[in-house]
């Protein structure tokens, strides 16, 4: 585990709401020299704490209207197997081991129907896969995966 102290915590903050940020920019609204930024950021970089720069993308309004999840069983051992492979697939999100009655939960994104359930008969012709049960988000309320308040 990495350990941030307050300015770490702060750049990492600024990163999550505008990864486009240069550093004079950050140095600036953080009140720091830049090269203070750019030693900090390297830093994280290095630690693997930073692992890369994106953007938030609004998949609906680029046609993905179903977001899924679904929870599947594996026989034999294979699970890490499967999971690898499963997340090779390109509308795959995450892949989860879980506790419970399943092995995995994946979190999908599809265009139509007919793509969910092209995704569905491969996740169940894949050996070692015993059964999957999908779950189609109704509504979705909160799709973040930034944990900026937990950084403070």
């Amino acid at each position: 585990m990495v350990e941030l102290d307050e300015l770490d915590r702060k750049i990492v903050n600024e990163l999550l709401t505008d990864s486009k940020r240069s550093y004079r920019e950050l140095a600036k609204r953080l009140g720091v020299a830049i090269t203070t930024v750019i030693n900090r950021v390297q830093k994280l970089e290095d630690q693997g704490v930073l692992t890369g720069y994106t953007v938030q993308i609004d998949y609906e309004k680029l046609g993905y209207e179903l977001t899924v999840l679904t929870e599947i069983t594996v026989s034999k051992g294979k699970l890490m197997e499967m999971e690898k492979e499963i997340a090779k697939m390109p509308p795959v999100c995450a892949v989860y081991d879980v506790t419970g009655l399943t092995d995995a939960m994946i979190i999908a994104k599809f265009k139509n129907r007919k793509d969910l359930s092209d995704f569905t008969k491969r996740l169940l012709s894949m050996p070692f896969v015993e059964r999957s049960n999908t779950h189609v988000v109704l509504t979705t309320i909160k799709e973040d995966f930034r944990l900026k308040e937990t950084l403070t």
